[in-house]
């Protein structure tokens, strides 16, 4: 799960981020509207939590953004401007939550789970596909009953698969989804092939059907033949 932050008081950002990394969410972070909009234009996000008073403009004029490129992210307005009108335009905009500040930072976790379940997973909790099944929730992966011994971010691997179905996805977009903007920075994306060999072996072994496919020279699909 990858999330922007689109907040410019640092120790509020800097809370949101610390808390959602400790609970497993790749968390990255924007202090105002020319750098959110730049990252929106090049990354993908699953939610984008966006604050709407930001030191160089409005955050609505983000959601015009996003919906002028068709962008599909996932939107939770955080903000202490509370109006019926402000939320009335932010929901007319393409927001999907509004939450007022100041606010729970586990509650936001919890809009936020809920969110991603409703845009990917139709609101479900357990993710099932064919043989495998995915517990939200519990973090936990089993095939045909058995469970694995599965790291947080195979999890989070596999969900990006099932959840981009028959889609091809490119070592760059899986190493982005896994390690948000740090991925520029590395020389290359070999831990992407490890992270897949790996998920591949333990699904295998525990006598799921192969699903991950290899598109040589674009990247990889999940593929039900």
């Amino acid at each position: 799960m990858k999330i922007l932050v689109i907040e410019d008081e640092p120790d509020i950002s800097s809370a949101i981020k610390g808390y959602l990394t400790s609970n497993g969410v790749q968390c990255e972070t924007a202090f105002g509207v020319v750098e959110a909009l730049d990252k929106i234009s090049v990354y993908e996000y699953e939610c984008i939590l966006l604050d709407l008073m930001l030191p160089d403009g409005d955050g609505l004029e983000i959601l015009k953004e996003l919906k002028r490129l068709n962008k599909t992210e996932g939107v939770i307005i955080i903000s202490a401007k509370e109006t019926l009108e402000t939320r009335i335009e932010g929901f007319n905009l393409g927001a999907d939550d509004y939450l007022t500040k100041p606010f729970h930072l586990s509650e936001l976790l919890v809009r936020i789970q809920a969110l991603i379940r409703r845009k990917k997973f139709n609101g479900h909790n357990d993710i099932t596909f064919n043989e495998i099944k995915i517990d939200l929730l519990g973090k936990t992966v089993a095939v045909s009953g058995t469970k694995l011994d599965i790291t947080k971010k195979e999890i989070d691997l596999l969900l990006y698969l099932i959840g981009n179905n028959n889609k091809v996805l490119s070592k760059a977009a899986i190493a982005e989804h896994l390690s948000g903007d740090m991925a520029d920075m590395l020389d290359n994306h070999d831990f992407v092939y490890a992270h897949i060999k790996n998920l591949k072996k333990k699904l295998y072994q525990a006598g799921s059907r192969d699903y991950i496919k290899t598109v040589y020279g674009l990247g990889y699909k999940w593929q039900d033949d």
